[in-house]
Order: structure tokens, then C-alpha cells, then sequence
């Protein structure tokens, strides 16, 4: 029998409201770890095993730079990022690429037509194709191609899990989750991806997002320099109007989506959270985030009302607003 995610201990968090009525629920799983790192708040049972996928891209692209690669900003974020596509993020992955000494092609992620709808628009009138640069994965694929560079390894195999350096990941992500890899998984990128409890993610999350760049040890130095890109990048990490851009840009969190419904956000006190929608959809995926963050007080109740009116919440109907995609609580 195939490993799963345990539907046991999962709790309603989300809704789905169209003119007063309910018509939709997202049960799933969540977790709040307090600066300490204690556990302030769950919801279901966090100690559920779950695959990150996209957020599991911090870990990587820490365990990337910890392999001997040197990116700094919008590099250093892009290395972490699910972009859009656009032409700034393909600019941004073309360059990682060519400082290795590397081309397009070497890329092992799929091709694929730029997320953002005015980009592929643009791609579209100019007779263009799909591109692997426009792949939302793009940026952690060169950066790990980049590592294998630096390292002498080799390109062509840079996937494989038993390659050095997706060990080198594995063993990075051990030492941050603090636990034994569970499962191993092949992402639709075509990278590993690595099962985890919920509460093994959250505690790695935060230990990357409240990492200093004073720090005297060199891993935690480095994983500041990481969350200092991102925040200073927010565009890179997603795109212009997407939900991950819009909170880092409007409240200073640390955050990442990943398929199938997870989300992982650090707030900038160190309050982090983690959850996974049990039916894969990630539409709400931001605001339970946020709200859980408001409710331990690591947000301000304003400040997330500002955000959540940036967010794709909105039930349309007939073009117009009708109802809510909200928190269950």
C-alpha cells in the first residue's frame, strides 16, 4: 500500500460562500509554533505526514547555497520561488545559469507557458512556445544545476535522487525538520520531494525565518541572508498581484505556497505557520494563514484586513461579487 496523508484529526478551515450560503468546505490540518518554537496553536493533528512541494523550495535553495553556490538578492530569491514567468523572472534565471557557465536546455524542469496572464498574452502574439525559464520551478533548478557546478558533480544527473547533491538536500532538510526522511516523492518539476510531518515543516520553516545574518553559525547566516532576498524581492518569489507576493510586500512575512494545498508563513516575530488543505486546493490557503497568525497576535488585526482585500477571495457572480472564500473560525 502507497504511503498517504492521513485524513484522521483534519478539522474544517476554510468555506466557500456564494450569497449567504456555504456551498464548499476545505478540511485540513494546520499548525502555529510561537517564537520559542512551542506549539500556540493546531488544528487536526500536525504530526500527519504531508509533502511539502513548493514549500519545500527554502530548504532546497538553502541547502544550495550551503553546497558552494554564491547568490545574493533577487537571485538568492528567485532561488526559493514559484514565479510567474515573467519576463524579469526568466532575465533573473538566464543569468544564474550563464554565472555557472550553463544554457537553457540544461534545465531539467518541464517547459512551460509564463503563469502570468499578460506575459503569455505577450508570448502568444510573438509566435512563442513554451520554455523551460518560464517554468515556475525554474530558479531552484538553477541554482541546484549551479551547485553542481561548483562541486564538479554531475549536470546531467542533477535530478536523480541519489545524486550528491539531492543528498546533501536530504541531509540539510533532516537537520532542519529534525527528522528522518519519511518518504521520497518525485515533484512535478521533476526534483525529489521529501514527506514530512506538518510539525517537522513548520519547525524548519521557522528555523530559516528567524535566522539572522549576524548569526555565528554559518548555515543560520546564510538561511538570513535567504528571508533578507526574499523580503526585499517580493516579486520574485511569486508574481505581481499573487497571493505569496502580496503579504511579504503588505505585512514583512515570510511565506511560500506549495501544491496540493501548503502553505508555510513566518511572521516577523518568528510566530510561523503550516498547514495543508486535505483536498489539494491552495485557494484559501493564504487567508488561514494569516487569520491564524492574527489570532496568536503575531499580525495585526488591520493589517491582515488589508491584505485579505488584496487576496483572490472573491465568489463572482454574474462578473459581480456575491460571496467569500474565508477561514472557518
Amino acid at each position: 500500500m502507497p504511503q498517504t496523508f492521513a485524513t484522521t484529526g483534519a478539522v474544517e478551515l476554510a468555506v466557500v460562500e456564494r450569497s449567504g450560503f456555504v456551498e464548499s468546505r476545505h478540511a485540513g490540518i494546520a499548525i502555529v509554533l510561537a517564537p520559542d518554537g512551542s506549539v500556540a496553536a493546531q488544528l487536526g493533528d500536525p504530526s500527519s505526514l504531508v509533502l511539502p512541494r513548493s514549500s519545500l523550495k527554502p530548504l532546497q535553495a538553502l541547502a544550495c547555497a550551503t553546497a558552494g553556490v554564491t547568490l545574493a538578492g533577487e537571485q538568492l530569491a528567485l532561488s526559493t520561488a514559484s514565479h510567474s514567468g515573467t519576463d524579469r523572472h526568466a532575465t533573473v534565471v538566464r543569468d544564474i545559469l550563464h554565472g555557472a557557465g550553463l544554457a537553457e536546455d540544461d534545465l531539467g524542469c518541464p517547459p512551460a507557458w509564463p503563469s502570468d496572464q499578460a506575459t503569455r498574452d505577450e508570448v502568444v502574439r510573438e509566435l512563442g512556445s513554451p520554455e523551460r525559464v518560464r517554468m515556475n520551478c525554474s530558479g531552484k533548478h538553477a541554482a541546484m544545476l549551479a551547485a553542481t557546478v561548483a562541486n564538479g558533480w554531475d549536470a546531467a544527473t542533477y535530478l536523480d535522487p541519489e545524486h550528491p547533491l539531492q543528498m546533501h538536500i536530504r541531509e540539510v532538510i533532516e537537520r532542519l525538520t529534525g527528522e528522518k526522511i519519511a518518504a521520497t516523492a518525485i515533484d512535478g518539476c521533476g526534483a525529489p520531494v521529501y514527506a514530512m510531518t506538518l510539525f517537522g515543516l513548520a519547525r524548519a520553516i521557522q528555523r530559516i525565518g528567524s535566522s539572522s545574518t549576524s548569526s555565528p553559525f554559518a548555515l543560520h547566516r546564510t538561511a538570513g541572508l535567504l528571508v533578507q532576498a526574499v523580503r526585499e524581492n517580493p516579486w520574485a518569489i511569486d508574481g505581481p498581484g499573487r497571493p505569496d507576493t502580496i503579504v511579504i510586500e503588505r505585512l514583512g512575512v515570510f511565506a511560500k505556497g506549495g501544491a496540493e494545498g501548503v502553505m508555510i508563513m513566518v511572521a516577523p516575530d518568528g510566530t510561523t505557520v503550516a498547514l495543508k488543505m486535505l483536498d489539494g486546493s491552495g485557494r484559501a490557503a493564504t487567508a488561514v494563514a494569516l487569520r491564524l497568525l492574527e489570532r496568536t497576535g503575531a499580525l495585526a488585526s488591520s493589517d491582515v484586513a488589508d491584505a485579505m482585500s488584496r487576496l483572490p477571495l472573491s465568489v463572482l457572480g454574474g462578473g459581480e461579487p456575491v460571496g467569500t472564500i474565508r477561514p472557518a473560525f
